[in-house]
Order: C-alpha cells, then structure tokens, then sequence
C-alpha cells in the first residue's frame, strides 16, 4: 500500500499506516510504503523523523512543493491512499475562528490528488469545519483583512473583530464537492461522519471529523471501522501506572508495574520516561487547583467565592465554564488540546494530584506510546500532541482502508 502523507504533524495518523497490533505490542506494517510526508512545522518534522526515519519528510509550506518534484516522488507508480488532515484553528469552535489561508489548504490537499489520482484519500479535521461558511473579508490595498474595535479588554487593550461582508457556502459542502467532481476524469465517491477516539480504544472523548473517498472508476464501498464493544476506557486506565509529579519536577522512571493491557501496550518495553514533568505555578492558582474537584471547573470554584468560602481576591473572572476543571477519574479524559499543560485549560487538571497534565501523560491519553518521541520546547510539544490524531483510532482506520483496498485485487 502506497501512501502519501500530508499535513502529518508528529505522526498521529502516520502512526495507524505505519504500525499494527500483534499481542500487545506495536510492530511493524510491512505492506505499507510510504512515498513522502510533508509538514511546514519544524519541531513537527523533527519529531516525524525521528519516529519514522524511513519515511521521506519535506519539512516545507505544501504550496512550495512543486508539481514536478510531486510527479518525480511518486516515480510513475501507483499512489493507493492520500492520508491528513490540513490545520484545523481556522475551524476551532474555541476562540475567534477564521476563515483564512490556512482554512483553504484543503486545496493543496485537492492539488496532490489532481496529480497522483490515488485510489482513496483519508481526510481529517475538526468538527468546527462542519460550522463554517466561506467568509468575505473587507481588505485593505495590501489585500489584508481590516477589523473594527469592539471593546476593550481588563488589561485595557482593544477587543477587535474582522469585518465581514458576506458569507458563501458551507465550508465541508465546498470540500466534499470538489473532491467528488475533480476534472472530468476523476472524482471520488465521498463517505463523511464523525468518528468519536473513545469508541476505538482511546482513554478521550475526541469526536474529529472524517472524510473518506473512494476513486470513482473503482467498484468497491467505503465503510467506517466498527466501534469497539464495551465501556470506554477511563483516563485512569490511562495514567494511574505513572510516577507522582509535584510542581517544579520531571520523573524518568516507572515506579510501579502496569495495571492493565492498555498500559502495558502504552509502554511498548520503554525502559524511562520523557516528557513527564510540571511546570510550577502562583499562588492564585494553586489555590484553584486545590478547590477545585473532579468534573469541577471554573463556575465551581466562583460559587466557593461567592459563598464567602474562598477570598474575593481569589475569583476567577476570565475563561470559560469548563476552564480550571478538573479530570474525572471514572470517564474517558475530555478532548486532548496543546493547553494540556496549563491549569486553567479546558478540563485538564489531573484527576488525584494538584497540577495539570504533563506532556507525556497528554500523550498517553492520545495514545501515543512512552517510546514516541516529541521534539522542541514544552509548547512545541504540546502541540504535536494535542494536534494529533489518537494513533489507535488511525490503526482502525488503515486497518478498514486495508480491507477496502484489499477488495481492488
């Protein structure tokens, strides 16, 4: 199976072409070959590297990839799969959402198929994509976006927001669209749902969005992976193996043995640990970790402070409802983000120990094994974790891909 990997960040979705399962353990997929991966991000492509060091990695922005240099990778030989997802903070129902350059790279996606005509494509994304229109901005003679003031900020700062002019059609119709009716040679029969981590072995509940397709001239239907039977696995199930960490310390070492098949899997034999540490914090903000109970966030802690429990001084007066909240040990963990480090995340304060996850603990729960590697600073890090896609989901995936194209002959 050929496969061109696009947009693959540290290599969440690689990792499900790349690997498969055989008692327990992560080995080698010898029918997948990889004909190129490609990532703009620098520490990204790093840590690709260093996981995959038999994959080709152009470490550059897609749209200064050439044709010709695409035509010359792929050698004259059958491309079967395009897999990846384009950046997906433009389609983020947190914060001011975009509809930028970077929420039209699906085009470059659409590009790479024009040229290989692959059998099928794998594409992935946020499901704020499936809430987006095409947006108009009102644009300076530079041709940059204007904005308007509407309103300040607590520290004074203006609150601004850009100027719209108009709205066009549903950003995923758009998509599925062109992807159905490339040329008048080739389009692809487009399957989409939303695919939840939590039903394919992974310890979160992350619902991403998944557009399938299948080439046009070819007789075989495209069928989403079958959810795994059973109750989800708990973020518990996840992490309870790792080493206590208090604030301003990194743990190298397992203290105790695994508890279950799903850690034992995680440790894949890794001898230490990386990633695994806390940052230190503030006054105010250890007295909200230490308020704050499992499933609580945010607007608990202001009733503690509204009922005269906690100091005034103390009120939380930015963020969300679910910000400052504490894991659930019972439930799978929420939705894995690049904040995972920082308390006064989304729901991301560790479930029996007053601090927030570590890295390493974030990749746990994406299911990343203990002996992946990520590269550069702690929010480099961060980010290719929470960007990713759960590598255990991405095997269910190229395991029904395998089947699909396995149909061809």
């Amino acid at each position: 199976m050929r496969i061109i990997d696009l947009f693959s960040g540290a290599g969440g979705l690689t990792f499900g072409f790349y690997y498969r399962v055989r008692n327990n353990r992560f080995i080698r997929n010898k029918k997948s070959k990889f004909v190129f991966a490609n990532d703009v991000d620098t520490e990204a492509s790093k840590a690709f590297i260093h996981n995959f060091p038999d994959i080709t990695m152009i470490n550059r922005d897609i749209k200064s990839l050439t044709d010709e240099e695409i035509y010359e990778m792929i050698d004259g030989e059958p491309v079967d799969i395009i897999i990846g997802g384009p950046p997906c903070q433009s389609f983020s129902t947190v914060g001011q959402r975009i509809y930028d350059e970077k929420a039209t790279l699906y085009e470059e996606y659409l590009r790479v198929l024009r040229i290989s005509h692959p059998k099928m494509f794998v594409f992935e994304n946020v499901k704020g994509i499936l809430y987006m229109k095409e947006t108009y901005y009102a644009k300076d003679e530079n041709g940059k976006i204007k904005y308007e003031t509407v309103g300040k900020k607590k520290n004074g700062e203006e609150k601004k927001k850009p100027i719209i002019t108009g709205y066009g059609k549903p950003v995923i119709d758009v998509i599925k669209n062109k992807f159905a009716n490339i040329d008048n040679t080739l389009g692809y029969t487009i399957s989409c749902d939303i695919l939840n981590a939590m039903d394919y072995g992974v310890p979160q509940n992350r619902e991403r969005v998944f557009i399938v397709g299948v080439r046009n001239d070819l007789s075989v239907k495209w069928v989403f992976p079958n959810k795994h039977l059973g109750t989800p696995l708990r973020i518990k199930d996840a992490i309870s193996d790792m080493p206590e960490v208090s604030e301003g310390e990194t743990r190298t070492r397992y203290e105790k043995p695994a508890q279950n098949d799903y850690q034992r899997l995680m440790r894949n034999n890794s001898e230490k640990l990386t990633e695994h540490y806390c940052g230190e914090y503030g006054e105010k903000m250890r007295v909200v970790i230490r308020n704050v109970k499992q499933g609580q966030g945010r607007n608990d802690f202001n009733k503690l402070v509204k009922a005269g429990k906690i100091d005034k001084k103390y009120e939380l007066t930015s963020g969300y409802s679910n910000t400052y909240g504490r894991t659930s040990e019972d439930q799978p963990a929420p939705t894995i983000t690049h904040n995972m480090t920082a308390p006064s995340g989304i729901r991301c304060i560790h479930y029996a120990q007053n601090r927030a996850l570590t890295p390493r603990e974030g990749a746990r729960i994406q299911s990343f094994p203990d002996d992946f590697s990520f590269s550069g600073y702690m929010g480099d890090v961060t980010s290719q974790i929470g960007n990713a896609v759960p590598p255990l989901m991405a095997l269910e995936l190229a395991k029904q891909v395998e089947k699909t194209i396995r149909k061809l002959g």
